[in-house]
């Protein structure tokens, strides 16, 4: 018995030391997924990235040249069609938009079309660093990156990076390559039509065409434009004017 008990005693010293390296290994995991997920985001606040995920994903190392601009170059008819497109609570929301998201859920669970709830914020986070799927590991990545990047950034800096990664048509990436693609016009010059129908074929630029735009495309333009005549100059003056991170 005496022998019994000890060797009881042996393993459950064995064991706790174990669990505590595993325990200590996790923590020195966690600490590394912060700093890196920090650095990436810092990175991007003043450097403008050479490429990212979803257009590597399409066309690899070897892509297509791709023309950077800053904010101050894109029309704000640009600016302000992508927020009445895909996130009209842009300037003020945290990076999530709840009502947005409850209303996709309840569609998607009597619809076979999907909708979606992303934000800007949302949908930069998966074009600069993740993969199209809906898994429920890539959300949360999704969400992690989100809050981070609200974090960090300043919405116009958010504002900037999406209008400039966006995917626009095949193989067009950003509103500076699709103005002079579409209407041999620079970004800084589209008219509130022009960036109209760039918004309208958002979410999904390979389905959806500009030209020649079919008539969802011309229907959504209509309404985007309304949207826009609707919101004002509000949310473009909230992102100039809130404080940076």
């Amino acid at each position: 018995m005496r022998f019994i008990l000890a060797n009881h005693e042996s393993q459950g010293r064995g064991q706790r030391p174990l669990a505590r390296t595993l325990m200590h290994s996790l923590y020195w995991l966690l600490l590394a997924f912060i700093a890196l997920t920090f650095a990436l985001v810092l990175g991007i606040k003043f450097c403008d990235p050479a490429t990212w995920s979803w257009r590597l994903q399409q066309q690899g190392i070897n892509a297509a040249p791709h023309t950077w601009v800053s904010l101050s170059q894109i029309n704000p008819h640009m600016q302000l069609a992508v927020i009445a497109a895909e996130d009209q609570t842009f300037a003020s929301n945290d990076g999530f938009d709840y009502a947005a998201m409850i209303a996709a859920f309840e569609h998607n669970q009597h619809s076979k079309q999907i909708r979606g709830g992303s934000t800007i914020t949302q949908q930069l986070a998966k074009n600069l660093f993740l993969w199209p799927d809906r898994s429920y590991f890539r959300k949360a990545l999704g969400a992690w990156l989100t809050l981070w990047l609200e974090a960090i950034l300043p919405k116009s800096r958010i504002l900037e990076l999406y209008l400039n990664i966006v995917q626009l048509g095949p193989d067009i990436y950003g509103v500076e390559d699709a103005a002079r693609h579409y209407f041999g016009v620079s970004a800084r010059n589209l008219t509130s039509h022009q960036a109209s129908l760039l918004a309208a074929i958002l979410p999904n630029p390979v389905r959806y065409k500009v030209k020649p735009p079919s008539p969802y495309v011309i229907k959504r333009s209509a309404w985007i434009r309304k949207q826009m005549r609707q919101l004002g100059d509000e949310p473009l003056q909230q992102i100039r004017s809130a404080p940076h991170p």
